[in-house]
Protein backbone atom coordinates (compact mmCIF):
# COMPACT_ATOMS: atom_id res chain seq x y z
CA UNK A 1 0.00 0.00 0.00
CA UNK A 2 2.70 2.58 0.79
CA UNK A 3 3.73 2.38 -3.81
CA UNK A 4 -0.07 3.06 -3.67
CA UNK A 5 -0.12 6.16 -1.70
CA UNK A 6 3.33 7.05 -3.59
CA UNK A 7 1.64 7.05 -6.34
CA UNK A 8 -0.57 9.14 -5.35
CA UNK A 9 1.43 12.06 -3.96
CA UNK A 10 2.94 11.45 -7.75
CA UNK A 11 -0.10 12.45 -8.84
CA UNK A 12 -1.32 15.40 -6.68
CA UNK A 13 2.01 16.71 -7.62
CA UNK A 14 1.97 16.28 -11.13
CA UNK A 15 -1.95 17.74 -10.87
CA UNK A 16 -0.22 20.62 -9.30
CA UNK A 17 1.93 21.51 -11.74
CA UNK A 18 -0.38 21.08 -14.72
CA UNK A 19 -3.17 23.65 -12.81
CA UNK A 20 -1.25 26.58 -13.13
CA UNK A 21 -3.40 29.04 -14.27
CA UNK A 22 -3.26 30.27 -18.06
CA UNK A 23 -5.11 33.39 -19.91
CA UNK A 24 -8.69 33.12 -19.59
CA UNK A 25 -10.90 32.93 -23.19
CA UNK A 26 -14.38 33.94 -23.23
CA UNK A 27 -16.43 32.80 -26.41
CA UNK A 28 -17.15 36.78 -27.85
CA UNK A 29 -13.05 37.40 -27.50
CA UNK A 30 -12.45 33.89 -29.85
CA UNK A 31 -14.74 34.50 -31.84
CA UNK A 32 -13.37 38.51 -32.21
CA UNK A 33 -9.92 36.90 -32.76
CA UNK A 34 -10.84 34.66 -35.54
CA UNK A 35 -12.60 37.45 -37.62
CA UNK A 36 -9.13 39.42 -37.24
CA UNK A 37 -6.85 36.95 -37.61
CA UNK A 38 -8.24 33.06 -39.27
CA UNK A 39 -5.77 32.93 -42.72
CA UNK A 40 -9.24 31.42 -44.67
CA UNK A 41 -10.84 34.93 -43.85
CA UNK A 42 -7.81 37.15 -44.39
CA UNK A 43 -7.52 35.25 -48.09
CA UNK A 44 -10.76 35.92 -48.98
CA UNK A 45 -10.28 39.98 -47.96
CA UNK A 46 -7.23 39.34 -50.42
CA UNK A 47 -9.64 37.93 -53.26
CA UNK A 48 -12.40 41.17 -52.45
CA UNK A 49 -9.35 43.27 -53.23
CA UNK A 50 -8.73 41.76 -56.00
CA UNK A 51 -12.16 41.56 -57.14
CA UNK A 52 -12.23 45.65 -56.97
CA UNK A 53 -9.25 45.66 -59.70
CA UNK A 54 -11.28 43.53 -61.54
CA UNK A 55 -14.27 46.10 -61.55
CA UNK A 56 -11.88 48.80 -62.62
CA UNK A 57 -10.40 46.59 -65.56
CA UNK A 58 -14.09 46.11 -67.47
CA UNK A 59 -15.29 49.63 -66.75
CA UNK A 60 -12.19 50.41 -68.55
CA UNK A 61 -13.81 49.85 -71.79
CA UNK A 62 -16.10 52.58 -71.29
CA UNK A 63 -13.57 55.33 -71.34
CA UNK A 64 -11.66 56.73 -74.02
CA UNK A 65 -8.41 55.38 -74.92
CA UNK A 66 -5.29 57.89 -75.66
CA UNK A 67 -1.71 57.55 -77.11
CA UNK A 68 0.92 59.77 -77.96
CA UNK A 69 4.60 59.29 -78.41
CA UNK A 70 7.52 61.05 -80.01
CA UNK A 71 10.45 60.05 -81.87
CA UNK A 72 13.95 62.21 -81.98
CA UNK A 73 16.75 61.70 -84.23
CA UNK A 74 19.56 63.37 -86.28
CA UNK A 75 19.41 63.73 -89.75
CA UNK A 76 23.06 63.55 -91.68
CA UNK A 77 24.00 64.06 -95.42
CA UNK A 78 25.33 67.07 -97.55
CA UNK A 79 22.78 69.25 -99.08
CA UNK A 80 22.84 72.65 -100.76
CA UNK A 81 22.65 75.62 -98.43
CA UNK A 82 22.19 72.92 -95.35
CA UNK A 83 23.92 71.68 -92.20
CA UNK A 84 25.58 68.12 -93.26
CA UNK A 85 23.90 67.35 -89.88
CA UNK A 86 20.84 68.06 -88.10
CA UNK A 87 18.22 66.70 -85.41
CA UNK A 88 15.04 66.37 -85.95
CA UNK A 89 11.58 65.60 -83.77
CA UNK A 90 8.29 64.39 -84.37
CA UNK A 91 5.69 63.40 -82.55
CA UNK A 92 2.09 61.34 -83.07
CA UNK A 93 -0.95 60.90 -80.57
CA UNK A 94 -4.05 59.46 -80.79
CA UNK A 95 -7.90 59.17 -79.21
CA UNK A 96 -10.42 56.27 -79.21
CA UNK A 97 -13.21 56.64 -77.63
CA UNK A 98 -16.50 54.52 -78.09
CA UNK A 99 -19.80 55.33 -79.18
CA UNK A 100 -21.57 52.13 -79.29
CA UNK A 101 -20.62 48.68 -77.53
CA UNK A 102 -23.08 46.23 -76.11
CA UNK A 103 -20.62 45.27 -74.07
CA UNK A 104 -20.14 47.62 -72.41
CA UNK A 105 -22.88 47.96 -70.00
CA UNK A 106 -22.80 44.02 -69.13
CA UNK A 107 -19.00 44.38 -68.40
CA UNK A 108 -19.67 47.50 -65.85
CA UNK A 109 -22.12 45.38 -64.35
CA UNK A 110 -20.13 42.17 -64.33
CA UNK A 111 -17.71 44.33 -62.55
CA UNK A 112 -20.02 45.06 -59.87
CA UNK A 113 -20.91 41.42 -59.39
CA UNK A 114 -17.83 40.38 -59.11
CA UNK A 115 -17.36 42.38 -56.18
CA UNK A 116 -20.55 41.64 -54.73
CA UNK A 117 -19.31 37.94 -54.89
CA UNK A 118 -16.02 38.36 -53.46
CA UNK A 119 -17.87 40.26 -50.66
CA UNK A 120 -20.38 37.27 -49.92
CA UNK A 121 -17.58 34.96 -49.93
CA UNK A 122 -15.57 36.86 -47.38
CA UNK A 123 -18.65 36.73 -45.28
CA UNK A 124 -19.32 32.75 -45.98
CA UNK A 125 -15.51 32.32 -44.83
CA UNK A 126 -16.57 34.54 -41.92
CA UNK A 127 -19.72 32.09 -41.16
CA UNK A 128 -17.61 29.09 -41.40
CA UNK A 129 -14.69 29.78 -39.55
CA UNK A 130 -16.91 31.38 -36.43
CA UNK A 131 -19.08 28.44 -36.66
CA UNK A 132 -15.94 26.27 -36.25
CA UNK A 133 -14.57 28.16 -33.85
CA UNK A 134 -17.68 28.65 -31.62
CA UNK A 135 -18.46 24.38 -31.78
CA UNK A 136 -14.43 24.12 -31.03
CA UNK A 137 -14.98 26.52 -27.84
CA UNK A 138 -18.03 24.32 -26.57
CA UNK A 139 -16.01 21.11 -27.14
CA UNK A 140 -13.44 22.41 -24.95
CA UNK A 141 -15.95 22.96 -22.45
CA UNK A 142 -17.56 19.90 -22.55
CA UNK A 143 -14.51 17.95 -22.17
CA UNK A 144 -13.24 20.23 -19.06
CA UNK A 145 -16.41 19.68 -17.51
CA UNK A 146 -16.37 15.99 -18.36
CA UNK A 147 -12.93 15.38 -16.83
CA UNK A 148 -13.80 17.28 -13.70
CA UNK A 149 -17.24 15.54 -13.05
CA UNK A 150 -15.06 11.89 -13.75
CA UNK A 151 -12.40 13.14 -11.38
CA UNK A 152 -14.80 14.10 -8.64
CA UNK A 153 -16.07 10.99 -9.18
CA UNK A 154 -13.14 9.25 -9.15
CA UNK A 155 -12.46 10.99 -5.65
CA UNK A 156 -15.29 9.33 -3.81
CA UNK A 157 -15.02 5.98 -5.26
CA UNK A 158 -10.47 6.66 -3.92
CA UNK A 159 -12.47 7.63 -0.52
CA UNK A 160 -14.63 4.39 -0.85
CA UNK A 161 -11.22 2.29 -1.42
CA UNK A 162 -9.64 4.03 1.49
CA UNK A 163 -13.02 2.86 3.63
CA UNK A 164 -12.89 -0.59 2.49
CA UNK A 165 -9.22 -0.77 3.58
CA UNK A 166 -10.23 0.29 6.95
CA UNK A 167 -12.89 -1.89 7.17
CA UNK A 168 -10.98 -5.07 5.64
CA UNK A 169 -7.96 -4.23 8.23
CA UNK A 170 -10.08 -4.42 11.08
CA UNK A 171 -12.00 -7.46 10.39
CA UNK A 172 -14.95 -6.00 9.43
CA UNK A 173 -15.32 -7.03 5.46
CA UNK A 174 -13.93 -9.60 3.22
CA UNK A 175 -10.97 -9.04 0.50
CA UNK A 176 -13.46 -9.22 -2.38
CA UNK A 177 -15.20 -5.91 -1.77
CA UNK A 178 -12.08 -4.43 -1.09
CA UNK A 179 -10.86 -5.99 -4.35
CA UNK A 180 -14.20 -4.56 -5.97
CA UNK A 181 -13.87 -1.43 -4.59
CA UNK A 182 -10.32 -0.78 -6.33
CA UNK A 183 -11.43 -2.04 -9.53
CA UNK A 184 -13.97 0.29 -9.65
CA UNK A 185 -12.09 2.76 -9.08
CA UNK A 186 -9.62 2.23 -11.86
CA UNK A 187 -12.69 2.29 -14.32
CA UNK A 188 -12.87 5.71 -14.94
CA UNK A 189 -8.58 6.70 -15.24
CA UNK A 190 -9.32 5.96 -18.87
CA UNK A 191 -12.68 8.24 -19.31
CA UNK A 192 -10.76 10.79 -17.90
CA UNK A 193 -7.77 11.20 -19.98
CA UNK A 194 -10.18 10.66 -22.88
CA UNK A 195 -11.87 13.69 -21.86
CA UNK A 196 -8.77 14.79 -21.38
CA UNK A 197 -7.42 14.48 -25.05
CA UNK A 198 -10.54 15.64 -26.16
CA UNK A 199 -9.95 18.98 -24.54
CA UNK A 200 -6.38 19.15 -25.70
CA UNK A 201 -7.73 18.75 -29.08
CA UNK A 202 -10.54 21.22 -28.93
CA UNK A 203 -7.47 24.03 -27.44
CA UNK A 204 -5.74 23.86 -30.75
CA UNK A 205 -8.59 23.98 -32.96
CA UNK A 206 -9.64 27.19 -31.28
CA UNK A 207 -6.13 28.26 -31.68
CA UNK A 208 -6.16 27.65 -35.41
CA UNK A 209 -9.15 29.25 -36.01
CA UNK A 210 -8.10 32.25 -33.97
CA UNK A 211 -4.96 32.23 -36.05
CA UNK A 212 -2.68 31.91 -32.92
CA UNK A 213 0.53 29.88 -32.86
CA UNK A 214 0.52 26.24 -33.19
CA UNK A 215 4.11 25.84 -32.13
CA UNK A 216 5.59 23.84 -29.39
CA UNK A 217 6.20 26.50 -27.51
CA UNK A 218 2.98 28.66 -27.94
CA UNK A 219 0.99 29.08 -24.68
CA UNK A 220 -2.84 27.84 -24.42
CA UNK A 221 -5.43 30.18 -23.13
CA UNK A 222 -7.83 28.49 -21.40
CA UNK A 223 -11.52 28.76 -22.34
CA UNK A 224 -13.97 29.96 -19.58
CA UNK A 225 -17.80 29.63 -19.58
CA UNK A 226 -20.49 27.12 -18.92
CA UNK A 227 -22.44 24.37 -20.81
CA UNK A 228 -26.08 25.89 -20.33
CA UNK A 229 -29.60 24.08 -21.25
CA UNK A 230 -32.26 26.43 -22.18
CA UNK A 231 -35.54 26.01 -23.97
CA UNK A 232 -36.24 27.15 -27.20
CA UNK A 233 -39.22 28.34 -28.89
CA UNK A 234 -39.14 29.57 -32.51
CA UNK A 235 -41.17 29.59 -35.87
CA UNK A 236 -39.74 27.64 -38.51
CA UNK A 237 -41.33 28.83 -41.45
CA UNK A 238 -40.71 32.83 -40.12
CA UNK A 239 -36.78 31.68 -40.04
CA UNK A 240 -37.29 29.93 -43.13
CA UNK A 241 -38.06 33.01 -44.90
CA UNK A 242 -35.47 35.57 -42.75
CA UNK A 243 -32.80 32.54 -44.16
CA UNK A 244 -33.73 32.88 -47.36
CA UNK A 245 -32.60 36.46 -47.37
CA UNK A 246 -29.74 36.83 -45.62
CA UNK A 247 -28.26 33.35 -45.71
CA UNK A 248 -24.39 34.10 -47.15
CA UNK A 249 -24.48 30.91 -49.39
CA UNK A 250 -27.96 31.77 -50.70
CA UNK A 251 -26.83 35.09 -51.43
CA UNK A 252 -23.43 34.10 -53.60
CA UNK A 253 -25.60 31.39 -55.27
CA UNK A 254 -28.00 34.53 -56.32
CA UNK A 255 -25.06 36.59 -57.35
CA UNK A 256 -23.63 33.45 -59.41
CA UNK A 257 -26.45 33.66 -61.52
CA UNK A 258 -26.18 37.06 -61.88
CA UNK A 259 -22.60 36.80 -63.06
CA UNK A 260 -23.31 34.13 -65.62
CA UNK A 261 -26.29 36.42 -67.09
CA UNK A 262 -23.74 39.01 -67.59
CA UNK A 263 -21.04 37.08 -68.91
CA UNK A 264 -23.64 35.75 -71.57
CA UNK A 265 -24.66 39.42 -72.07
CA UNK A 266 -20.96 40.22 -72.43
CA UNK A 267 -20.11 37.11 -75.29
CA UNK A 268 -23.69 38.50 -77.08
CA UNK A 269 -22.69 41.49 -78.11
CA UNK A 270 -20.86 39.81 -80.72
CA UNK A 271 -23.41 39.77 -82.35
CA UNK A 272 -23.86 44.18 -82.78
CA UNK A 273 -21.62 46.36 -84.20
CA UNK A 274 -19.38 48.40 -82.43
CA UNK A 275 -18.41 52.40 -83.42
CA UNK A 276 -15.77 54.21 -82.37
CA UNK A 277 -14.60 57.90 -82.55
CA UNK A 278 -11.07 57.97 -83.72
CA UNK A 279 -8.58 60.99 -83.82
CA UNK A 280 -5.27 60.18 -85.13
CA UNK A 281 -2.76 63.23 -85.62
CA UNK A 282 1.22 64.03 -86.67
CA UNK A 283 2.85 66.60 -85.53
CA UNK A 284 6.14 67.85 -87.35
CA UNK A 285 7.88 70.96 -86.63
CA UNK A 286 8.71 73.14 -89.31
CA UNK A 287 12.57 72.70 -89.11
CA UNK A 288 12.09 69.10 -89.21
CA UNK A 289 12.07 66.36 -91.29
CA UNK A 290 12.83 67.42 -94.99
CA UNK A 291 12.39 65.82 -98.32
CA UNK A 292 14.15 65.29 -101.56
CA UNK A 293 12.31 67.98 -103.45
CA UNK A 294 12.35 65.93 -106.70
CA UNK A 295 13.35 69.16 -108.60
CA UNK A 296 10.97 71.98 -107.54
CA UNK A 297 12.54 75.43 -107.24
CA UNK A 298 10.50 76.00 -104.33
CA UNK A 299 11.75 75.43 -100.67
CA UNK A 300 8.04 74.91 -99.36
CA UNK A 301 7.96 71.88 -101.43
CA UNK A 302 10.38 69.81 -98.97
CA UNK A 303 8.44 70.57 -95.80
CA UNK A 304 7.12 67.30 -94.50
CA UNK A 305 3.83 69.02 -92.91
CA UNK A 306 1.82 68.07 -89.84
CA UNK A 307 -1.53 65.88 -90.15
CA UNK A 308 -4.65 65.64 -88.35
CA UNK A 309 -7.34 62.95 -89.28
CA UNK A 310 -10.70 62.50 -87.25
CA UNK A 311 -13.94 60.14 -88.29
CA UNK A 312 -15.65 57.27 -87.22
CA UNK A 313 -14.96 53.28 -87.37
CA UNK A 314 -17.52 50.73 -87.85
CA UNK A 315 -17.07 47.25 -86.91
CA UNK A 316 -19.89 44.42 -87.56
CA UNK A 317 -18.50 40.78 -86.92
CA UNK A 318 -21.10 39.53 -90.54
CA UNK A 319 -20.00 35.68 -89.95
CA UNK A 320 -18.77 34.06 -87.52
CA UNK A 321 -19.05 30.37 -88.56
CA UNK A 322 -20.58 29.73 -85.01
CA UNK A 323 -17.91 30.80 -82.34
CA UNK A 324 -20.09 33.36 -81.26
CA UNK A 325 -23.42 31.11 -81.69
CA UNK A 326 -21.04 28.08 -79.35
CA UNK A 327 -19.86 30.26 -76.61
CA UNK A 328 -23.39 31.90 -75.89
CA UNK A 329 -25.03 28.56 -75.44
CA UNK A 330 -22.08 26.97 -73.71
CA UNK A 331 -22.63 30.27 -71.16
CA UNK A 332 -26.12 29.80 -70.99
CA UNK A 333 -26.15 26.43 -69.81
CA UNK A 334 -23.38 27.93 -67.08
CA UNK A 335 -26.26 30.32 -65.98
CA UNK A 336 -28.80 27.28 -66.04
CA UNK A 337 -26.89 25.14 -63.76
CA UNK A 338 -26.34 28.14 -61.50
CA UNK A 339 -30.19 28.41 -61.16
CA UNK A 340 -31.08 24.99 -60.74
CA UNK A 341 -27.97 25.04 -58.16
CA UNK A 342 -29.81 28.48 -56.45
CA UNK A 343 -33.34 26.44 -56.55
CA UNK A 344 -32.13 23.74 -54.53
CA UNK A 345 -30.22 25.75 -52.12
CA UNK A 346 -33.36 27.92 -51.34
CA UNK A 347 -36.01 24.80 -51.45
CA UNK A 348 -34.02 22.77 -48.59
CA UNK A 349 -33.39 25.87 -46.31
CA UNK A 350 -37.04 24.68 -44.46
CA UNK A 351 -35.91 21.03 -44.40
CA UNK A 352 -33.18 21.82 -42.79
CA UNK A 353 -34.19 24.47 -40.00
CA UNK A 354 -37.27 21.66 -39.28
CA UNK A 355 -34.47 19.14 -39.17
CA UNK A 356 -32.47 21.22 -36.34
CA UNK A 357 -35.73 21.81 -34.71
CA UNK A 358 -36.98 18.40 -34.04
CA UNK A 359 -33.30 17.73 -32.83
CA UNK A 360 -33.51 20.54 -30.55
CA UNK A 361 -37.39 19.43 -28.88
CA UNK A 362 -35.80 16.07 -28.72
CA UNK A 363 -32.97 17.01 -26.70
CA UNK A 364 -35.31 18.79 -24.78
CA UNK A 365 -37.19 15.93 -23.81
CA UNK A 366 -34.58 13.68 -22.76
CA UNK A 367 -33.48 16.68 -20.48
CA UNK A 368 -36.56 16.67 -18.73
CA UNK A 369 -36.40 12.70 -18.40
CA UNK A 370 -32.42 12.59 -17.19
CA UNK A 371 -33.33 16.09 -14.63
CA UNK A 372 -36.34 13.04 -12.48
CA UNK A 373 -33.93 10.33 -13.33
CA UNK A 374 -30.59 12.61 -11.71
CA UNK A 375 -32.71 13.71 -8.69
CA UNK A 376 -33.46 9.93 -8.04
CA UNK A 377 -29.89 8.84 -8.74
CA UNK A 378 -28.79 11.09 -6.59
CA UNK A 379 -30.89 9.90 -3.69
CA UNK A 380 -30.20 6.59 -4.31
CA UNK A 381 -26.60 6.69 -4.06
CA UNK A 382 -26.59 8.32 -0.68
CA UNK A 383 -29.01 5.46 0.51
CA UNK A 384 -26.49 2.69 -1.08
CA UNK A 385 -23.14 4.85 0.09
CA UNK A 386 -24.93 5.18 3.93
CA UNK A 387 -25.94 1.72 3.91
CA UNK A 388 -22.33 0.07 2.17
CA UNK A 389 -20.82 1.95 5.61
CA UNK A 390 -22.86 -0.23 7.89
CA UNK A 391 -22.52 -3.38 5.95
CA UNK A 392 -25.80 -3.43 4.71
CA UNK A 393 -24.98 -3.82 0.88
CA UNK A 394 -22.36 -5.22 -1.30
CA UNK A 395 -20.05 -3.53 -3.39
CA UNK A 396 -22.04 -4.26 -6.30
CA UNK A 397 -24.56 -2.60 -5.29
CA UNK A 398 -22.55 0.42 -4.52
CA UNK A 399 -21.14 0.05 -8.16
CA UNK A 400 -24.41 -0.14 -9.87
CA UNK A 401 -26.08 3.02 -8.04
CA UNK A 402 -22.60 5.10 -8.57
CA UNK A 403 -22.36 4.13 -11.91
CA UNK A 404 -25.97 5.17 -12.62
CA UNK A 405 -25.20 8.32 -10.85
CA UNK A 406 -22.29 8.83 -13.27
CA UNK A 407 -23.87 8.59 -16.23
CA UNK A 408 -27.24 10.34 -15.42
CA UNK A 409 -24.75 13.17 -14.93
CA UNK A 410 -22.52 12.60 -17.59
CA UNK A 411 -25.79 12.53 -20.02
CA UNK A 412 -27.36 15.51 -18.64
CA UNK A 413 -23.82 16.74 -19.52
CA UNK A 414 -24.18 15.11 -23.23
CA UNK A 415 -27.58 17.24 -23.76
CA UNK A 416 -26.23 20.59 -22.42
CA UNK A 417 -23.03 20.05 -25.21
CA UNK A 418 -25.78 18.58 -28.03
CA UNK A 419 -28.16 21.48 -27.16
CA UNK A 420 -25.51 24.21 -27.62
CA UNK A 421 -23.71 22.48 -30.78
CA UNK A 422 -27.65 22.37 -32.19
CA UNK A 423 -28.02 26.45 -31.25
CA UNK A 424 -25.00 27.24 -33.05
CA UNK A 425 -25.81 25.30 -36.38
CA UNK A 426 -29.39 26.86 -36.18
CA UNK A 427 -27.78 30.24 -36.37
CA UNK A 428 -25.70 28.94 -39.03
CA UNK A 429 -28.54 27.63 -40.83
CA UNK A 430 -30.32 30.62 -40.38
CA UNK A 431 -27.83 33.29 -41.35
CA UNK A 432 -27.63 34.94 -37.83
CA UNK A 433 -23.32 34.44 -37.91
CA UNK A 434 -22.94 37.38 -39.90
CA UNK A 435 -25.12 39.84 -42.42
CA UNK A 436 -24.71 41.56 -45.61
CA UNK A 437 -21.97 44.55 -44.81
CA UNK A 438 -19.12 46.08 -46.50
CA UNK A 439 -17.19 45.37 -43.02
CA UNK A 440 -17.34 43.02 -40.24
CA UNK A 441 -17.51 45.15 -37.28
CA UNK A 442 -20.79 44.72 -35.52
CA UNK A 443 -21.97 42.00 -37.34
CA UNK A 444 -20.20 39.29 -34.89
CA UNK A 445 -22.67 36.84 -33.01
Amino acid sequence: MKARNLMFILAAIIGGLSSVPLPALTLSAALARTVENNPAIQQAKCELEEAAGQRLVLRANAWPDARFGVVIGVQGGHRAGEDAVQPFGFARGGFTQPLFDAAIPASGHRGDVGVLIAQQRLNLAIVSELHTTRTAFYGALYNQSLQSLRTAQRQALSENVAAQESLYRSGQTERPALTAAALLEEELPPRIEEARRGYGDALLQIARGMGSDLGPDAQRETPVGELRFASLKVDVESESTAAIQQRPDLKLARLLVRAAAEDQRIIEAAYYPRINLVIDGTYIPVSGIRRGSEGSPRRSDDIVSSELREGVAYTWRVVDNGKVGGAVLRQKSVREINELLYKKLESNVPRELAQIYNNLQAIESRHRSLEDALRAATASAAAVQQNLAQGLLSQLDFRNAESSLLETQSGLLDLAFEQNLALAEWDRATGRYFRFSNDTSGNRH
